[in-house]
């Protein structure tokens, strides 16, 4: 059974995972099936160095594991649930107010600010 400490820290990890855009985009990619870092790194157009402290991320976090085949590494979601909770997130409609302005000056999440960049 979870205690309300336990599911604090389920939402401090998943909070933590994707609140980073390339961990977002990781894990979307993941929902899709495993992964090689190799892989991730080219479908994003990153480093695959970049890639992998990401995934050590997520690993550390409890929200994916690793399977070790011979001298490859493959990542995946840790469990179905956990990707079943993930598509329904990612399925929710937000109300956002796109005249509010960012509350981070220094916020780079694609799509957050850019509207609000042009205005200034």
């Amino acid at each position: 059974m979870l205690t309300i400490a336990s599911r604090l820290d389920v939402m401090n990890r998943l909070g933590r995972a994707m609140a980073d855009p390339t961990r977002s985009r990781i894990l979307l990619l993941l929902l899709q099936g495993p992964r090689y870092p190799g892989d991730l790194a080219r479908e994003l157009g990153l480093s695959r160095s970049n890639v992998s402290n990401h995934l050590a991320c997520l690993r550390d976090c409890g929200i994916i594991v690793v399977e070790h085949q011979g001298r490859k590494t493959r990542y995946e979601i840790v469990d179905a649930h956990l990707s079943r909770a993930l598509n329904t997130l990612v399925e929710t409609t937000l109300a956002v107010d796109e005249e509010a302005p960012c509350v981070d000056p220094k916020c780079t999440v694609a799509g957050c600010c850019e509207g609000q960049a042009a205005q200034q």
